[in-house]
């Protein structure tokens, strides 16, 4: 059995290949759908490719770097099975898609595009714009809690604990001090108050090599 890898190659040098793109979508409840550019459907390792034309001009954008690309067009998520229901739901929020050039006649034969995910879905009216950034676009997650003196709770969030209407028309600085003399509330305190802040950071060995507690 050859390689289809290079009889895919040989096919595009010769250039009888017959190509489309396949978009394979894949959402966070296990659910997987295809669309494609081609005119008809087309079946790829399990997966049904049904027809989309809208998609046959969309452009993907890359960068060398660590800088997320992504897709410029309003219309890449055009295919019937994406409804206004579900992304008002938030069904399709996070939605991983793998595109591939594909050679319709022989399905088997395929090279990869582009991967990445849906991220922003915006409504204006009645019309939605889903943006598709690339996978890179993950480096840019933030993973985890910053370390800073100030609160990260929204007030009267359940981190908070805070009863905003017992406070009705309070505002809260996230600072240690107000929450502390103001609302009571230090033991639900969600920052870190005695960091080290920069003048301890950049200070240095004492001047005369004496230890003078901590005096610079």
């Amino acid at each position: 059995m050859k390689n289809l890898e290079e009889d895919f190659a040989v096919r595009l040098k010769s250039g009888v290949a017959t190509l489309c793109l396949c978009w394979k979508f894949e959402r966070k409840d296990g659910h997987v759908f295809g669309a494609t550019d081609h005119d008809r459907e087309l079946v790829v390792e399990g997966v049904r490719y049904l027809p989309d034309r809208a998609l046959s001009g969309v452009e993907f954008v890359s960068n060398a770097g660590l800088a997320p690309g992504g897709v410029s067009a309003d219309s890449a998520l055009s295919a019937d099975f994406v409804t206004q229901a579900d992304l008002l739901a938030g069904v399709w929020d996070g939605a991983k898609v793998d595109v591939w050039r594909v050679d319709w006649m022989y399905p088997d034969m395929k090279a990869f595009v582009w991967s990445g995910f849906i991220g922003d879905v915006t409504r204006s009216g009645d019309a939605f714009r889903v943006d598709l950034v690339s996978a890179k676009a993950k480096l840019e997650m933030r993973i985890g809690r910053l370390y800073t003196r100030q609160c990260d709770a929204d007030f009267g969030d359940a981190r908070c604990g805070v009863d905003v209407h017992a406070h009705e028309g309070e505002v809260c600085d996230k600072s240690f001090a107000m929450c502390r003399d103001r609302f009571s509330n230090h033991l639900n305190f969600q920052g870190f108050p005695f960091l080290p802040g920069m003048d301890a950071i950049l200070a240095g060995p004492s001047a005369n090599g004496v230890n003078d507690g901590g005096k610079r």
